[in-house]
């Protein structure tokens, strides 16, 4: 018992915070900016995992912790296709998903944007030719923007997100 309480008194064994960048800010308010003038109001961000393999998903989630905290700039992540201004659709879309994926897409109101996020979304990456696969997220409904890399990290994220805006 008292060796538990000693380790309670000791310091945390946590990451230090990571600095500031102002790059980042920047970009994030500057996306913030274009969809209030684009739309009216800020951008709502649906994202559907068409079959992926969960990397893409890390990423974009990052853009909710409290380094990129994408909820200050106005940004935010719905849970309803309803309510949603932006489809981010990552994974190759399996023969189970494209059903799910094209009715998420018809819920969407108008105007939305399809972004494919990572290899696989654009053209179904090392997953091409699989038996389960039906392709890439164009393959299944009209893609916007693609993001690649395996996976993008967030700022290409935001970057592509602003340049869906700048369209």
């Amino acid at each position: 018992m008292l060796k538990t309480l000693l380790q309670g008194l000791r310091a945390p064994l946590t990451e230090l915070r990571p600095e500031p960048d102002p790059e980042l800010a920047a970009l994030a308010a500057n996306l913030d900016q274009t969809a209030r003038k684009r739309l009216g109001r800020s951008l709502s961000i649906r994202q559907v995992d068409a079959g992926s393999c969960n990397g893409c998903e890390l990423e974009i989630h990052a853009l909710n912790n409290a380094f990129y905290d994408l909820e200050r700039f106005g940004l935010r992540f719905v849970a309803s296709p309803r309510h949603a201004d932006v489809l981010l659709v990552t994974g190759p879309v399996t023969k189970n998903m494209r059903e799910a994926l094209e009715r998420t897409w018809r819920a969407t109101p108008d105007p939305k944007w399809v972004v494919a996020v990572g290899h696989c979304g654009a053209d179904a990456g090392v997953f091409a030719g699989s038996y389960a696969v039906v392709g890439g997220v164009s393959s299944v409904i009209p893609v916007d923007l693609v993001i690649r890399g395996c996976p993008p990290s967030p700022t290409q994220l935001l970057r592509g997100l602003l340049s869906l805006m700048g369209k």
